[in-house]
């Protein structure tokens, strides 16, 4: 068994029964070939909780300070996580990213760059449309549904694939495509029961 399975079952362990944690829609997401989970962002529980619900193996881009401490940097790397330097362009971090997709991998993003304190969508960042329009990969909006509280519901909703080949044809901006995704996020959380 990998770290990243063994990691993402004591996860499971600890998180599904602390918050009733309801994965939906992962059919959607290809079993295949690269894929970008793009999720709204309220809790530093986000990317276990979406680590967890997702099929897949996912290498999330997280922000370079969690790397400091050398052993919680170690794990992060063993469960294929990758540092960003947050409020800049950061090129290592882009290269990486368009290498985890260009190997079919599945890349995990969180395009508003930051926790939303009120649980309201902010407006993503240009990064996550620049990986859509510089890779192959299928778009999966995420939309994480209700709070961290015991024994409280908590829904991890992946969308139907973004629609790529239009933004494509119409040859929108990264900062478009982004909008275009957070919207899809908005329209998942709208749809949803709390």
């Amino acid at each position: 068994m990998s770290f990243y399975r063994f990691a993402k079952n004591v996860v499971k362990l600890v998180l599904k029964p602390k918050y009733k944690v309801i994965a939906k829609g992962t059919e959607n997401i290809p079993k295949e070939g690269p894929v970008i989970i793009c999720s709204n962002h309220i809790s530093n529980y986000d990317p276990p909780i979406v680590g967890i619900t997702c099929p897949r193996d996912i290498h999330f881009l997280a922000k370079e300070e969690l790397f400091k401490n050398k052993l919680f940097g170690y794990i992060l790397h063993k469960v294929h996580a990758f540092p960003i330097k947050r409020g800049m362009k950061d090129r290592n971090a882009l290269r990486k990213g368009l290498e985890v997709l260009k190997d079919g991998h599945v890349l995990g993003l969180f395009p508003e760059g930051t926790r939303s304190k009120n649980g309201e969508l902010k407006r993503g960042l240009a990064g996550a449309g620049f990986f859509a329009l510089r890779s192959k990969a299928t778009v999966i909006p995420c939309a994480i549904i209700g709070e961290y509280k015991s024994k409280e519901p908590l829904q991890v909703v992946y969308g139907m694939p973004v629609d790529m080949e239009s933004l494509r044809k119409n040859k929108r901006s990264a900062q478009e495509v982004t909008d275009a995704i957070m919207e899809d996020i908005k329209k998942i959380k709208e749809k949803q029961p709390v």
